[in-house]
């Protein structure tokens, strides 16, 4: 024990005016206490046991009989009435114990106040009765004195001792928030100049880890999370500038795509009134066919009626001058007709060319139409030249007439395969104006769809530049960070720059 201790001890002996012969009454007290302390600290215990906001201290019964006993050993020391450095250990020690489990005084002084009250009762009673007398009072009140002021003594030293630890403790807390202070400002001058190496994009400064122990954890994850950030924003800067590649070839592809659209467009309209010029002549053609039809068919009906004639001829040869003047006529009008039908067959056979690919059959039959009707026009003028002759040779005008016969029937069969074609003719004609028709529609149809379509490739070009501005902004912007592996469009220029400005 120091000599501070000592000092303290002898003037709390003095102060309470304990000395040699308070310590023979306590000694002499030794057997008494003895047979008391074992039925008290019963008591005391039962106390601590039923009172929560002191039980709470105690694990178990065997935790609180451990107790019990060092009370006894305690109070045995006290009893011998030796206030030596050993009683100073042990009563410091229990001070200690005190304020390390937040005992506080007052549950202290409350369970010595019950253990004096106890102890004192008891004493009374074990020296009750006495002979009545001023010297065995002044032994009875020497007795119960030194237990009082032992027990003063002891509650003193436990408390003093209480909160002289809680003061070594707030000591030792204030000098520990001091430290951890200065320490704080240490770390933060570091974290603050990483964070102005960070606000000026630099991700390559480290913070050092030569930092006191409470932050050296703070450093390295503070240099871990910029390393993280450095190839994140790396990683960030690399598909900026893959996407602004990106954009630029998608906006050059627009662009293209655009004018290819736009010529398409002007392409599908042209298409679009060709066809519709090729739908009106197709279906003029159809209707011009269709008269061509009837016009035959009237034809026919004629020839007919002129076959009539020649066996009315054969049966009344002193009528034959008026015949063969009907017959000349009706010549005339088969010439006529053979003449008109070989216009049609030639005006069929332009059309079909005009028609391209689609219209090689229907030349094909104009030229065969063609070639019926110059045999038409032919076998008029050779009837011609017969009824000519007819007029000098009326002798031969029976067998002439019976030529005529003859050829009548040839030409009405010729003419019914005429009617035949023609009709075909007009049919296909009107399926070929019906299918224009149709293609005319699709064709405008994809007209309307060719222009919206270049109007949003026009809009998706208009979108893709603004996309690439807003990214080359982006990557701009990434750029003035310095990274680690930084090979991006920044260049050496902006690094450099940026270097200059951290060791500014």
């Amino acid at each position: 024990m120091s000599l501070e201790a000592d000092k303290s001890l002898e003037e709390r002996l003095a102060f309470l005016e304990i000395d040699q012969k308070t310590s023979k009454i306590l000694n002499s007290l030794r057997p008494t206490l003895g047979e008391l302390l074992g039925g008290v600290l019963d008591k005391f215990y039962a106390k601590i046991g039923a009172t929560p906001q002191l039980a709470r201290f105690f694990s178990s019964k065997d935790h609180m009989a451990g107790a019990k006993k060092a009370q006894l050993g305690h109070w045995d020391k006290v009893s011998k009435g030796t206030f030596d450095p050993d009683y100073v250990k042990g009563v410091t020690t229990i001070g200690r114990t005190h304020a390390r489990i937040g005992l506080e005084p007052r549950w202290y002084i409350g369970g010595y106040s019950m253990l004096m009250t106890e102890l004192v009762a008891g004493v009374l009673v074990k020296h009750w009765p006495f002979p009545f007398g001023k010297h065995h009072a002044e032994v009875l009140s020497d007795k119960l004195g030194a237990l009082i002021k032992a027990s003063m003594l002891d509650m003193d030293y436990s408390i003093s001792v209480y909160l002289d630890t809680l003061e070594e403790q707030r000591k030792q807390l204030e000098e520990e928030r001091r430290q951890f202070e200065a320490d704080q400002q240490i770390a933060m001058e570091h974290l603050r100049r990483g964070l102005e190496a960070l606000a000026r994009g630099d991700f390559e400064s480290k913070m050092t880890t030569d930092l006191p122990d409470n932050f050296k954890r703070m450093a390295v994850d503070y240099n871990e999370t910029v390393v993280r950030l450095s190839e994140s924003f790396a990683s960030i800067r690399r598909a900026s500038e893959e996407i602004l590649d990106g954009t630029e070839t998608i906006a050059k592809a627009s662009d293209d795509i655009a004018v290819s659209t736009a010529k398409q467009a002007a392409g599908v309209q042209q298409s679009s009134s060709a066809l519709q010029q090729l739908s009106v002549s197709v279906g003029q053609t159809a209707s011009n066919a269709e008269r061509a039809s009837m016009a035959v068919q009237d034809t026919q009906q004629q020839a007919r009626s002129s076959g009539d004639v020649v066996a009315q001829a054969i049966s009344a040869m002193a009528e034959i001058e008026k015949s063969s003047t009907e017959i000349s006529k009706i010549i005339g009008v088969i010439d006529e007709i053979a003449f008109q039908t070989n216009l049609l067959a030639l005006n069929a056979g332009v059309e079909a060319a005009r028609a391209g690919e689609a219209g090689k059959g229907f030349a094909v039959v104009a030229q065969e139409v063609r070639q019926l009707a110059q045999r038409s026009a032919d076998a008029a003028k050779e009837i011609k030249r017969l009824i000519s002759q007819s007029s000098n040779q009326v002798n031969e005008g029976v067998g002439l007439v019976s030529n005529t016969g003859t050829a009548l029937a040839d030409m009405i069969s010729r003419i019914d395969t005429i009617h035949a074609i023609v009709s075909q003719i007009a049919t296909a004609a009107k399926d070929q104006a019906t299918g224009l028709k149709e293609v005319n529609q699709a064709t405008q149809s994809m007209d309307t769809l060719t222009h919206q379509n270049s109007a949003m490739v026009e809009q998706t070009s208009a979108e893709t530049q603004r996309l690439r501005s807003e990214v080359a902004g982006l990557v701009q912007l990434l750029g003035q960070l310095s990274t680690r592996g930084d090979t991006g469009r920044a260049g050496a220029g902006e690094r450099g720059a940026a270097s200059q400005r951290h060791a500014a």
